[in-house]
């Protein structure tokens, strides 16, 4: 101890006061930022999650109101709510939010990859042999029909009608196949 502390100042040192207020504030934007994502949620998935019943009212309440600044006064008022509550309630909600954030991203990924696999077959004949060749069971003349009509589309610049069929043979073809699809 040093001589020009007092003892009764190093006693209250020691003792935890908590978190900081910058912690808490931390911990405050938080439920906030989950609010927000609660009440841009639709209604079928928001129905899915486990929440008590006033915070489910209050989500109700917040929709409803059209007005800016009101809308965001409400939400604080939501997230001050969800406060009261322990935070063990929103650990579920938290993951499963978290869970369905990780799976769009790959449902969003593995459609980027069957766009680039269809923009492949457009331009390329040799990505529809190869395909043809991972995938044996596949109606060839119906893909290759496909093909021909997407390219005269683009060029005639009519409406893609054979190149969204073209995703929807990809995407079946993924779905019956697991993975296989994917890489080509």
């Amino acid at each position: 101890m040093s001589p020009s502390r007092s003892r009764n100042q190093t006693e209250l040192d020691e003792q935890d006061y908590g978190p900081s207020r910058t912690q808490q504030r931390r911990e405050a934007l938080a439920v906030l930022a989950l609010a927000g994502q609660l009440v841009e949620l639709p209604p079928s998935r928001l129905a899915k999650l486990d929440l008590p019943d006033d915070v489910r009212d209050e989500i109700a309440n917040v929709r409803r109101i059209t007005s800016h600044i009101a809308r965001k006064r409400q939400l604080a008022f939501l997230a001050k709510l969800m406060r009261r509550h322990e935070d063990a309630v929103f650990d579920r909600v938290r993951a499963e939010l978290g869970e369905n954030r990780e799976r769009q991203r790959l449902e969003a990924a593995a459609m980027h990859r069957l766009e680039a696999l269809r923009e492949r077959l457009l331009e390329d004949d040799e990505a529809a042999a190869a395909l043809i060749a991972e995938h044996p069971s596949i109606d060839r003349q119906h893909l290759r029909s496909l093909i021909r009509q997407a390219r005269s589309e683009r060029a005639a610049n009519k409406p893609p009608r054979a190149y969204r069929e073209i995703f929807q043979l990809l995407k079946e073809l993924q779905q019956d196949g697991g993975d296989e699809g994917e890489d080509a």
